[in-house]
């Protein structure tokens, strides 16, 4: 014996599939704006890994740059440091808000007692509508804690 399907059972897949291309077509108007993170924050973290803490302050929102400009004694201090350890403890977004922030431990080293140490560091991030851009709005990480 041959069933058909009812128009209940018709009507309950009819539903999921609207409602699966729904999801899909929120997740895909938001999906550049989630890679344009994902590109900024990998592209800061490697400046930040790999020592190029001038590149790291170029990612850095230009109004926050304009108000807190990096000096030359700042710089001879970020000299002194190499990072050994680059990890994202927990993270949170608002694309559609255009703002996300990550809790970040990062492994410092003082290349002349050669003493290692730990820091936490809140990255904030704001979305740029114009540029099509994310910059970095907490500014460059305190690895003295203002000493």
């Amino acid at each position: 014996m041959r069933t058909f399907p009812t128009r209940r059972s018709v009507a309950c897949l009819l539903v999921l599939f609207v409602a699966g291309l729904l999801l899909a077509g929120c997740a895909n108007s938001l999906g550049p704006v989630n890679d344009s993170l994902q590109k900024r924050q990998y592209a800061w973290a490697g400046s930040i890994r790999w020592g190029d803490f001038e590149g790291a302050f170029s990612r850095v929102d230009p109004g926050y740059r304009d108000l807190h400009p990096m000096t030359e004694l700042e710089l001879e201090r970020y000299a002194q440091l190499q990072i050994s350890s680059y990890r994202e403890i927990a993270s949170t977004a608002d694309l559609k808000g255009g703002y996300a922030a990550r809790d970040i431990e990062i492994g410092v080293i003082n290349r002349h007692t050669m003493a290692e140490r730990t820091a936490q560091y809140r990255e904030e991030w704001r979305y740029d509508a114009d540029t099509k851009q994310w910059w970095l709005t907490s500014g460059m990480p305190d690895f003295w804690k203002g000493q």
